[in-house]
């Protein structure tokens, strides 16, 4: 009989253990899902550090602050893209290529959940910067769009003139890590890095694009950011 009880309870024991198990993984599950931001308003940034600056949104500081520059390119169905296209809107950027093998299918697979986060929200845009433009052709960038289930609406994926693609990754939208490595422009610009910009083209904030943690604080810093 006494073989009986222990066997009942180890059995009871390891019962209660899985219990504890699921509970700790649906609770950060549900964490995961509705993780907020932990300031009522987001910092600027204005350098390759990301040093926050903590400025009152719409304030005097502001207007003469570090703000991405006018661009030209061209997206999947071939229309131009400017800066007029994101006039009024927040939008998440990137820098990626069509025929990438490593990061990249995990950065579009990531993006595509903040492209369902914000589907029926035409204030949130998404723009994804091909950095193989003379590979990545209009329609090598529709097949891929096609391929991911890319919303046009939603989501333009870019091509142009490559010496203004990088300018704008390295020196505008700061989304390298290697900091003092100089770099020319003949160096090839691969990161992980999704950058958030406010209406007024100002960076509010970068987030590891591989990291679903990361992607989940984005999704909250975005409706942190439509509040202002």
């Amino acid at each position: 009989m006494n073989w009986k009880k222990k066997w009942l309870g180890l059995i009871s024991l390891i019962v209660y253990a899985l219990l504890v198990i699921v509970l700790m993984l649906s609770c950060a599950e549900s964490g995961s899902k509705n993780k907020t931001s932990r300031v009522d308003h987001l910092p600027f940034y204005r350098e390759a550090t990301f040093t926050p600056h903590w400025l009152a949104p719409q304030s005097k500081e502001t207007k003469g602050f570090h703000s991405i520059p006018d661009f030209k390119l061209v997206n999947q169905m071939g229309d131009t893209i400017t800066q007029n296209t994101f006039q009024n809107k927040i939008y998440v950027t990137d820098f990626f290529f069509a025929t990438c093998p490593g990061i990249c299918p995990k950065m579009t697979d990531n993006m595509l959940l903040l492209q369902e986060a914000f589907k029926d929200d035409p204030e949130i845009l998404l723009l994804s910067h091909s950095v193989t433009p003379k590979i990545d052709s209009v329609p090598v960038l529709k097949s891929y769009a096609d391929d991911k289930g890319i919303d046009v609406a939603k989501w333009h994926l870019v091509t142009g003139d490559r010496k203004q693609i990088y300018d704008l990754g390295r020196n505008h939208y700061y989304v390298e890590e290697d900091l003092g490595l100089e770099r020319n422009e003949d160096d090839f610009l691969h990161t992980e890095n999704f950058l958030l910009i406010d209406k007024d083209r100002h960076i509010r904030g970068i987030y590891n694009g591989l990291n679903k943690t990361a992607i989940a604080q984005l999704i909250a810093d975005i409706k942190t950011l439509k509040k202002e």
